[in-house]
């Protein structure tokens, strides 16, 4: 209700975006809570997605650990192999995927014994992906069948909300699983004046990864503190990050140094581009450079600040 006018804006490429609101969200969070409701989804089975940063992945976020289920973000730039080890030990039934990504996961898929159903999101052939054998349906056609009310259940605290496996491992990837108590507290760290103060007048962007320890929880906090979301989609060149900054006017966003570094590099070799709306950058997944930083604070006026964390933590830890 009181934050039901904020919006979610996703990339679509060459400056054109899509928007919906916090109120339209919820609406289609019920939809899909319904949906898995009808896929046999009814305790605690996990529902992975194989996605970007996208609206569409952020109703996932909410609907599977609301409704009582474990959200599994598959790590899309894993091997076949690691997908596949993954999915099947996680014992994954359904998967949300989008179609810009159906040839990365079509030969995966008969690989997996436990998944039944793929919903496909976005425009696209689904061809690729019935060839193993999976039922396949289209996001947009069975949310439409949908009541936007679900019953949601009271979860306990300290029940499973989602899972992430880190390959920053030996061997093949470690899965840690999520409390919902666990992305709450973070949730509201993250809102905290001692890491990013995100609060109601800020526009969140997460660069990082949806399938990367929760975005780093920003898609969280921003959702608590009722700041808008800015998502990336499939986008992520420095041009188009650029893109996004100028015409949405983010005030708050996350990325690794790797990104911040290529937005740099672009914003010398094209002066006038403006990036002035940021107001602060958080940046980890490995060191940041101090010549980084301070370029960021004399040419722009914009504070990157280092995080640090881990899968196991929610992520951010200090």
């Amino acid at each position: 209700g009181v934050n039901g006018d904020r919006t979610v804006t996703t990339a679509l490429g060459e400056g054109r975006y899509r928007t919906i609101t916090y109120r339209e969200l919820g609406e289609q969070v019920g939809r899909l809570a319904n949906a898995l409701r009808g896929l046999g989804i009814t305790g605690d089975e996990r529902v992975a997605t194989f996605m970007w940063n996208n609206a569409e992945h952020l109703a996932a976020y909410l609907a599977a650990p609301s409704m009582g289920a474990v959200l599994h973000t598959l790590n899309i730039r894993l091997s076949p192999e690691q997908i596949a080890f993954i999915a099947n030990e996680a014992d994954d039934k359904v998967i949300i995927a989008d179609l810009s990504l159906a040839e990365q996961l079509a030969p995966v898929l008969p690989l997996l014994d436990t998944v039944h159903t793929v919903i496909a999101v976005g425009a696209g052939d689904i061809a690729p992906l019935t060839a193993a054998g999976k039922t396949v349906l289209r996001y947009d056609e069975v949310l439409a069948g949908q009541s936007p009310d679900f019953d949601w259940p009271d979860v306990v605290e300290t029940d499973a909300a989602a899972m992430c496996y880190t390959s920053g491992t030996t061997g093949n990837p470690k899965g840690v699983v999520y409390s919902h108590r666990s992305s709450y507290l973070h949730a509201m760290s993250t809102c905290s004046a001692n890491t990013l103060g995100i609060g109601a007048e800020d526009s969140v962007l997460p660069v990082v990864p949806m399938f990367h320890a929760n975005a780093w929880g920003l898609p969280y906090a921003a959702l608590m503190a009722g700041a808008d979301l800015v998502l990336t989609d499939r986008f992520l060149d420095a041009k188009s990050v650029i893109d996004v900054i100028e015409t949405q006017r983010p005030t708050v966003a996350g990325a690794v140094p790797t990104i911040w570094n290529d937005v740099m590099h672009c914003l010398e070799s094209s002066p006038g581009r403006d990036i002035s709306s940021l107001r602060l950058v958080s940046c980890g997944g490995s060191a940041v450079p101090v010549s980084l930083m301070k370029a960021y604070e004399e040419k722009f006026g914009v504070q990157i600040r280092q995080l640090w964390g881990m899968t196991e933590t929610s992520p951010v830890a200090t």
